[in-house]
């Protein structure tokens, strides 16, 4: 992989807390520290398509039949159910 110099203008604020990180030890250069956002947004970035490609079609679902949809608050509750089982579940191990 090559690499490519730039360079960028930041808020103060923002060039702050570059160098902040950096001098904490939480990367090792500014470069590396840039390259990590970049990576970052990269991932929220899929995650937004991935959303939108797991709901969409539930979405389209409901609006050909709203009567099939089932109350918010079962759906909730139904969550909450699962997140105590696996909970519980971890906590036995």
């Amino acid at each position: 992989m090559g690499l490519t110099s730039l360079t960028i203008t930041l808020p103060d604020d923002m060039a702050q807390a570059l160098k902040d990180r950096v001098a904490s030890g939480e990367y090792a250069s500014e470069s590396e520290a840039i390259c990590d956002s970049l990576r970052q947004l990269d991932i929220l970035d899929l995650d937004d398509t991935t959303l939108l490609a797991a709901v969409k079609p539930g979405y389209d679902a409901y609006l050909a039949d709203p009567g099939r949809a089932l109350p918010a608050e079962e759906v909730f509750d139904g969550l909450a159910a699962r997140y105590r089982t696996r909970k519980q579940h971890q906590t036995s191990k």
